[in-house]
């Protein structure tokens, strides 16, 4: 494998990051405020999810002494 220059690797890095397309504010804004709304419905779910489950278990339990 060839060693690559300094100055042509930083170059060609350069010429990459010019490529990359950046989220506007409202982009930026809108996909964290979906994270948020995702994220609290998956603590509600697993919320319900484990009172349900222990519930269960808690029934079974007490049938079984």
């Amino acid at each position: 494998m060839a060693k690559a220059n300094p100055l042509q690797f930083a170059q060609q890095v350069r010429a990459e990051v010019s490529k990359v397309v950046w989220p506007t504010q409202r982009e930026t804004l809108l996909t964290t405020g979906m994270v948020f709304v995702m994220v609290t419905l998956a603590a509600t779910f697993f919320s319900i999810a484990d009172i349900i489950i222990r519930f269960g278990l808690d029934a079974v339990l007490r049938l079984a002494s």
